[in-house]
């Protein structure tokens, strides 16, 4: 199964990272078909902050030692822990089922945007990622950088996005040799005019990045053919 996931606020017309996360999940579908694609735009249709119920449930799970998520049920006290729960188990239940997460995340100052931090937030309940379930989950994380954050770039070191991802599903199982991240840099240079001397550097790093998603797939079929 591939879990798709979108974070721009940008129309898909707009979004590079849009464009990107669309060729690698037309490029997956045209191999293995629609049934097994899950798609959630997190702008269009986000995924609330966790709020005090889902705190409240979350350490009275700890409590117990953390109980497996089907009795979570069982220490329900409120609706709105219900209702958190609702929100919350399907949610879980997508990524833990996923063979391949694709994550299409834009950097927002320098970081990821609020709309994919609330999803991460939420799925990560207590319990959810223990027992090596994430252990032969697939990442690939696809950005677009209105500037330039590589190997020799001023604002080299201040990409705070990719570590963090990278930090956030190693902890919880993901092996390193499973995360792939992707960028296109200079993104704004087509729509502001003083970065117009960039638009050929901007050009040539989408192009590496379309063509790092299409042998990024290709390298992920070739692996799954030889398991």
């Amino acid at each position: 199964m591939l879990l798709h996931l979108d974070s721009s606020a940008n129309r898909s017309d707009e979004s590079v990272t849009r464009r990107l996360s669309r060729l690698f999940a037309d490029r997956w579908q045209a191999v293995h078909g629609t049934a097994g694609y899950r798609y959630r735009d997190l702008a269009v249709d986000p995924v609330p902050p966790i709020d005090t119920a889902y705190c409240r449930l979350g350490r009275r799970s700890e409590r117990q030692g953390v109980v497996p998520l089907t009795l979570v049920g069982t220490l329900i006290e409120s609706i709105a822990e219900a209702n958190a729960w609702a929100l919350t188990r399907p949610l879980i239940d997508e990524v833990v089922s996923s063979r391949t997460i694709l994550i299409g995340a834009p950097m927002y100052n320098f970081s990821l945007p609020a709309a994919l931090k609330a999803w991460i937030d939420r799925i990560t309940f207590p319990g959810a990622f223990r027992d090596g379930v994430l252990s032969d989950t697939e990442v690939v994380v696809i950005s677009s950088r209105g500037g330039a954050y590589g190997p020799g770039a001023r604002r080299e070191g201040w990409d705070y996005e990719f570590p963090y991802l990278r930090a956030y599903f190693t902890n919880y199982g993901v092996p390193d040799d499973n995360l792939r991240f992707i960028s296109a840099e200079l993104a704004l240079a087509d729509l502001i005019p003083r970065f117009a001397d960039q638009r050929p550097s901007a050009a040539r790093s989408l192009a590496a990045a379309c063509d790092e998603v299409v042998s990024c797939v290709a390298a992920a079929e070739h692996a799954g053919a030889k398991r």
